[in-house]
């Protein structure tokens, strides 16, 4: 049981400075993955950066995710094609949803970064960081998307995750470092004494206090 986010963060840093990445960047899924994150960036003298996804809702079936975008230098979309394969769809199927979605991380791109540009990750150990892990649906498309950035590895970071959906990240990354897998898992609130929802407010103060404190070497 974690106190809250930045304890779990803290924590999670222990583990990772044991592990020496090389040449690290953090990147934090928004909003709930940045507390975490924070203090893992400090720890590693890593730039840090987000890793914006957005899911794609199957057509009627909003919570069912037929894919996502990814946010980066170019942005990318991951699909679920064997589920498009049996509902007999095609990525084409999803031209307006995807051209939303794009408009909503290019939105948070803006509200959360403002001119910043996204952080090279190109021949770097690409860290990413969550706030715990459920089903991961959105988390293996970041990775998959992330890898066609060109890191030299990627490793995932979490406090808490089920290990099923650790087996399935195992595939895609690198490295996975998770301080605690329960039997049975419930929810990734369950393992937190206080798991409250971090406003946008809290994501632009929390980058802004490691972009003020970081070396000019840091900053990618």
């Amino acid at each position: 049981m974690f106190q809250d986010r930045a304890e779990a963060g803290e924590m999670l840093a222990d583990a990772l400075e044991k592990a020496a990445p090389a040449a690290p960047v953090v990147l934090a899924l928004p909003r709930g993955g940045l507390p975490v994150a924070v203090p893992v960036a400090r720890r590693l003298s890593a730039p840090l950066d987000l890793l914006l996804v957005r899911k794609i809702g199957m057509p009627g079936q909003p919570e069912l995710a037929a894919g996502a975008v990814v946010d980066g230098p170019a942005h990318e979309v991951v699909f679920n094609d064997g589920l498009l394969r049996s509902m007999g769809l095609t990525e084409t199927d999803f031209a307006d949803s995807i051209a939303a979605k794009l408009e909503e991380i290019e939105n948070r791109r803006k509200m959360y970064l403002g001119g910043r540009t996204p952080v090279t990750v190109e021949g770097r150990t690409a860290i990413v960081v969550d706030d715990g892990i459920a089903t991961g649906a959105t988390v293996r498309a970041a990775l998959k998307a992330l890898r066609k950035r060109g890191p030299a590895a990627i490793w995932l970071a979490v406090p808490v995750a089920p290990g099923d959906s650790l087996a399935e990240m195992a595939a895609l990354v690198d490295k996975v470092i998770c301080l605690e897998v329960p039997r049975p898992f419930y929810a990734v609130g369950a393992h937190y004494r206080v798991f409250d929802q971090v406003s946008d407010a809290a994501v632009v103060e929390a980058l802004r206090s490691v972009w003020d404190s970081a070396a000019p070497s840091a900053n990618g």
